[in-house]
């Protein structure tokens, strides 16, 4: 039986590689399939697709929660030459009928309850383009449809595989391409990178509409032979019963996940269970290393996004909130204005760097495109990304001396605090070190008169109980906190908007500013922070002074 050690060139190739294969491939609270069997359901999709496929292109939206449906079709996809559109419900309406429109999708596989939505929006479908996987015909339409696994003449590793929306924190969403291909090639090269092996099981606690559960874990799995383990929806209550029920070895993260398991109470047990390892993105180093302590589990931060990876290596010397090391001699922080690379950065001794302006700036890709297959339909977008022959991250990040590389969160990310820069993801950290915030998000809003000035919105279990004069003592004594670095206002909630993979929705925050139902705090900017509940009043001043110096287009 092939396994990671054997390449394959594309999914389909390595979907075949299961049949006869009897180790458990997928696994749920309610059945187990064994991998042979996962190939049988990937057939039968797959002959039920060709079978409405209609001109165009050949593009299946998958509108459902982590169910056992959502991995057949990828199989299902995989061999007919299709292209899966995963579909975030969290999107409102106007969003998900244009990225639904944008990616050109001729079926959308769902279930009766999401049908409800989508009926009523203005898709440019008929009736019978929509496969309800609850409904007594799509069962026996996939009972017409039982038929060995093929690979449809044609497919290959060039075959666009997957259109994956990028979450849109800080600004509009754009649909990646990715083709069966470089899908293999991930799963090939996380193999190695982090371990897996066919006696791992995986605990997909991310959507499958997300890049981070295809590339990190089902991709993996798939090369090696291991097991799936489903959950529709990530919970925080509900990750260590499950861990514990399905023996899971292995699991990745993404956004604020981390933090919402560590708001969890602890218990006297939580190191009780068999995972090894996970992986992910954005935790602080604070999580991490508490999440190492609680439940006993080696966690590897990673960096990489939908469009491309490869950035960054490992190396055990790795210091404390550092990613690893440049992946190849192209690999830079450069500035975007001079094209020149950065310095290295500075330190104090709490690990401030002194030289933000020298240090920090895009992690750049010399040797160009590598692992980026563009978007879908946008040019500007593609054009954005590859600039004088050279791949832009979109991500900003800093080198010290002695070459390891650091991230300082997404392009969209820095403030400009009176002619200074400052990095909303170190903002974010320290207030993630407090023990009351179990998610934070951090954002420029205009200045009345010029530059920016630093808001916060954090999540807290009971905002009603929230102590502001001692957050205010807690800011006080975090030495890494500069004082532009301070936000001059505080939104406090019990639930900050997200995406579907759980990332802090920094677009929608900076929208609303302080015009929302949560209360909103706000400090002066001289003295020590002392923070002050903002009423109707102060807000339809602060407005107004925005109209009086001809900032009105920003409100």
């Amino acid at each position: 039986m092939p396994d990671a050690s054997t390449p394959r060139a594309d999914i389909a190739t390595m979907l075949l590689d299961r049949i006869g294969d009897n180790n458990p491939g997928l696994r749920t609270r309610d059945r187990d399939w064994t991998w042979d069997e996962v190939v049988g359901e990937s057939a039968a999709r797959a002959a039920l697709a060709q079978k409405l496929r209609v001109e165009g292109p050949f593009h299946i939206g998958v509108l459902l929660e982590n169910l056992p449906d959502f991995v057949f079709w990828l199989g299902g996809a995989a061999l007919t030459g299709a292209t899966i559109v995963g579909i975030n419900p969290t999107r409102g309406a106007a969003e998900m009928v244009a990225e639904i429109r944008h990616t050109d999708c001729q079926l959308i596989v769902t279930d009766t309850e999401h049908l409800d939505r989508l009926q009523h929006l203005d898709l440019g479908l008929a009736e019978d383009r929509f496969l309800v996987i609850d409904s007594p015909q799509y069962l026996a339409r996939l009972d017409e449809n039982r038929t060995a696994a093929t690979v449809s003449v044609g497919v290959g590793a060039d075959s666009l595989f997957l259109l994956l929306f990028t979450s849109g924190t800080t600004g509009a969403s754009k649909a990646v391409k990715c083709s069966q291909g470089r899908l293999a090639q991930i799963a090939h090269l996380a193999t190695e990178k982090f371990g897996h092996i066919r006696r791992d099981i995986d605990y997909c606690c991310m959507p499958l509409f997300h890049g981070n559960a295809l590339m990190a874990l089902w991709a993996p799995a798939l090369a090696n032979g291991a097991t799936v383990c489903l959950t529709p929806t990530f919970s925080a209550s509900r990750f260590l019963p499950d861990v514990r029920y399905f023996g899971a070895t292995f699991f990745t993260y993404v956004g604020k996940a981390l933090g919402y398991l560590l708001a969890t109470p602890e218990q006297p047990d939580d190191a009780d269970n068999q995972l090894v390892r996970g992986f992910g993105t954005e935790a602080s180093p604070e999580d991490q290393s508490e999440f190492r302590r609680r439940f006993g589990a080696e966690l590897f931060e990673g960096y990489g996004s939908s469009e491309g990876g490869g950035a960054v290596t490992l190396d055990p010397e790795t210091p404390s909130g550092a990613l690893g090391r440049p992946a190849h001699e192209g690999v830079a922080i450069v500035d975007p204005e001079t094209l020149q690379d950065c310095a290295a950065a500075v330190f104090d001794e709490h690990g401030r760097v002194l030289n933000v302006d020298e240090a920090v700036g895009e992690i750049v890709d010399k040797q160009g495109r590598r692992g980026f297959e563009g978007y879908y339909k946008n040019d500007d977008a593609d054009a954005d990304r590859i600039r004088d022959g050279w791949y832009w991250t979109g991500d900003l990040g800093y080198l010290d001396a002695a070459g390891f590389i650091y991230f300082a969160g997404r392009r969209g990310d820095w403030i400009r605090v009176d002619g200074e820069n400052t990095s909303a993801l170190t903002i974010e950290r320290v207030l993630r070190r407090h023990p009351a915030v179990i998610a934070a998000g951090v954002y420029a809003v205009p200045d009345p008169r010029s530059g920016d000035r630093v808001m916060a919105a954090i999540e807290v279990a009971d905002p009603a109980e929230f102590d502001a004069e001692g957050f205010s003592e807690f800011l006080k004594t975090q030495e890494d906190l500069g004082s532009k670095g301070i936000p001059r206002f505080l939104r406090v909630s019990a639930s900050l908007p997200v995406t579907g993979s759980n990332k802090v929705l920094k677009r929608e925050l900076k929208e609303q500013r302080w015009h929302c139902e949560d209360a909103v705090l706000r400090w002066e900017g001289r003295g020590d922070p002392v923070f002050e509940r903002m009423r109707p009043q102060d807000k339809n001043a602060l407005d107004a002074q925005f109209r009086a110096y001809g900032r009105h287009r920003l409100l």
